[in-house]
């Protein structure tokens, strides 16, 4: 399932439009306001790219778990990472092969019906990085609750985010620098500090059925500086840090060193009218001439391809993908 942005859709020509001419298009206003397989069928007959195909449950519950346009960023310049290309990148990388001991790689969480997703993104990208930085002698999950609850206002918690509508990355990143992250992981996980306090509502292929999505958002989880009962550690103790955070170079093979060098980067996205989503690139490759990045959502593993991931336009900055995506160096 490669994925286009839906909006960014239109009537092509007999003759095979390149990407770039593909995108210029102007979008027609009718096609705007389509929905459902309605949309799905109009995508498929007006792109030759990849087929989409309709997933009821998604378009469900994904407006409760995107984030309001406000938490839009543009980085500074004193912000992004100035490096250069030094090493030999490969046509196709994909995280989870090429360091199958960090299972935290193919681990995908659920946000539930909040926009947490830029705190569950950057969560796993940490963990991520964790493993891959440590040569795969540190294995955890880092809490995606302790950066939604505890970063506080900085992160867009208070009176901007009175019910799970959004924060910024970055923002996590540098809470981790500055105050340390715990361990988490998905709702009723053991064995960690805090994990996910939301349970994954709805029904899900094959899981624990917890109760149904609720008509709104959830509130913001309060923030709570001490783990589970029975967890060995203190909060304090627990606690996992980063260097100072930096955003990658709006440059797509500099964005692939640095996911190969210190592994899978927390990103933003972009729609034009319905908001924006926080996700985990954990690789790239080409399919019929079309180049990709692989990512990881945050919708459960029933949702989208492979169980839980999805693929996005490699190079074009699609739904400004290549724009905001970040990461970190690990404290050991």
């Amino acid at each position: 399932m490669l994925i286009l942005c839906a909006l960014a859709v239109t009537v092509i020509a007999q003759k095979r439009l390149s990407i770039d001419e593909f995108l210029a298009e102007p979008i027609p206003e009718f096609a705007r306001k389509l929905t459902g397989q309605a949309l799905v069928d109009y995508v498929n007959k007006r792109q030759p790219y990849f087929k989409a195909k309709y997933s009821p449950n998604a378009e469900a519950f994904a407006t409760s778990r995107l984030m309001d346009m406000k938490y839009t960023v543009t980085p500074k310049m004193e912000d992004v990472q100035n490096v250069d290309l030094d090493v030999e990148l490969p046509e196709s990388f994909d995280a989870r092969q090429h360091w199958p001991e960090c299972t935290s790689i193919r681990y995908i969480r659920d946000q539930s019906a909040c926009g947490s997703c830029w705190a569950v993104s950057s969560a796993g990208a940490m963990s991520d990085r964790v493993c891959v930085q440590s040569n795969s002698t540190m294995k955890v999950h880092i809490s995606d609750t302790d950066l939604l609850s505890c970063c506080g206002s900085t992160c867009g918690y208070g009176s901007l985010c009175t019910r799970c509508r959004g924060g910024f990355p970055f923002e996590a990143f540098l809470y981790m620098e500055r105050e340390g992250v715990c361990t988490g992981g998905r709702y009723r996980e053991k064995n960690v500090c805090l994990p996910y306090p939301l349970y994954p509502c709805g029904h899900h292929a094959n899981q624990t059925y917890y109760g149904p999505c609720p008509e709104k958002r959830w509130d913001t989880p309060v923030c709570r500086k001490t783990c589970r009962r029975k967890y060995p550690k203190s909060y304090e103790e627990d606690k996992i840090f980063g260097y100072r955070p930096y955003y990658m170079p709006r440059d797509e093979k500099l964005i692939r060193q640095e996911i190969m060098k210190n592994g899978p980067v927390a990103a933003h996205t972009a729609g034009e009218e319905k908001g924006l989503h926080g996700v985990r690139v954990i690789g790239w490759g080409t399919e019929n001439g079309t180049d990709y990045w692989l990512v990881a959502n945050t919708w459960n593993t029933d949702w989208g391809e492979d169980g839980g991931y999805f693929r996005i336009l490699r190079g074009k900055d699609h739904c400004h993908i290549e724009r905001e995506m970040l990461g970190s160096k690990i404290k050991f």
